[in-house]
């Protein structure tokens, strides 16, 4: 199992309007495409313009693959059109992590 973390940052003042395109635009077509996530929570202590999603695969091949259909995805590029329109998003952070072999995924 591998886990996909995503983190935003937004400028200052804009998270809840970013969060509001990807509600209206983008939350359908990326659960549609790559099911629910595991997390998407917004940060309230540290960094606090930004917001985090972690999305579970069985493994690299299988998020390539939900990501191609995902990106392939009209509705998806809808949201990515609306998304950079609005230019609230300053910074992305993507890490794959992998489960520890002591623990089994539930």
């Amino acid at each position: 199992m591998i886990y996909d973390q995503r983190t935003y940052t937004c400028k200052p003042g804009t998270i809840a309007k970013q969060l509001a395109i990807y509600e209206k635009y983008g939350f359908a077509p990326q659960t549609k495409n790559l099911g629910q996530p595991l997390l998407f929570a917004m940060t309230e202590v540290g960094e606090i313009n930004s917001y985090v999603h972690i999305w579970a695969y069985k493994d690299l091949a299988e998020r390539d693959a939900k990501r191609a259909a995902m990106m392939a995805d009209p509705d998806w590029q809808t949201y990515l059109k609306e998304s950079t329109e609005a230019g609230y998003l300053v910074h992305q952070e993507n890490t794959i992590r992998k489960s520890v072999p002591f623990i089994t995924p539930s």
